[in-house]
């Protein structure tokens, strides 16, 4: 799986790394996250909107609540027509939807291209229909908008990965324009949190959140002392 470095959109260096040899291998120590405030959806109405899907969305959320200006992420279901998708029904690939996050984001200390590049270097995006261990078109990659000028960012964003040759396979992010997003059930908000000796968190959400923290020093939150 490929990951890619923060940096200048055309001189992002590549970083490799396999989810199943982390899984054989020793488990990396889990690292101090600093989760977002919590706020009532009232507070959160002021801030700006941004939605994503590249994997399990335990590991989607707990990436983006480690981002600088991310005020609060919540784990859901879009992408696909049905109403009111479950998680029984989504994860056993019996919906349109994939799993996804609603990243709520002060714009003034956080721009929407580097969503973009906190998205693009925290998964695969050559991986089709597949994260790590996790399959079916319910983990796939998709990059919402919901205006001409964010699709234009990640169409542009994408542009430059495949004209720098970052990946030796084609990008399958789907562009999409945003429609709705279902909440998921409370049980899986802060699931990474709430659940550090879940076996996948350990092996499969932690190493990815590291190696995400690991990349992306300059986006994340100052550490609470």
């Amino acid at each position: 799986m490929k990951f890619l470095k923060a940096g200048i959109l055309l001189a992002i260096t590549l970083f490799t790394t396999s989810c199943e040899s982390k899984i054989k291998n020793k488990i990396e120590p889990a690292q101090e996250v600093v989760l977002a405030e919590k706020y009532s959806k009232q507070d959160l109405q002021k801030y700006e909107t941004a939605y994503f899907a590249s994997g399990c969305f335990w590991c989607v959320e707990a990436i983006f609540e480690s981002v600088k200006g991310v005020k609060e992420v919540v784990s859901g279901y879009a992408g696909g027509a049905e109403e009111n998708p479950t998680y029984e029904q989504v994860s056993y690939g019996k919906t349109s939807h994939a799993e996804a996050v609603e990243v709520y984001y002060d714009p003034k200390e956080i721009s929407y291209i580097e969503l973009v590049q906190v998205f693009f270097g925290s998964h695969d995006p050559t991986s089709l229909n597949r994260q790590g261990p996790d399959r079916g078109a319910q983990y796939r990659s998709i990059a919402f908008y919901k205006n001409p000028e964010e699709k234009k960012i990640i169409e542009s964003y994408m542009a430059a990965l495949e004209e720098s040759k970052m990946y030796d396979d084609p990008i399958v992010t789907e562009v999409t324009a945003f429609v709705k997003f279902y909440d998921a059930e409370d049980y899986h908000q802060d699931y990474e949190r709430k659940h550090p000796d879940n076996s996948y968190i350990r092996q499969v959400s932690v190493p990815r959140l590291n190696r995400f923290k690991k990349n992306f020093p300059d986006y994340l939150k100052k550490e609470v002392h």
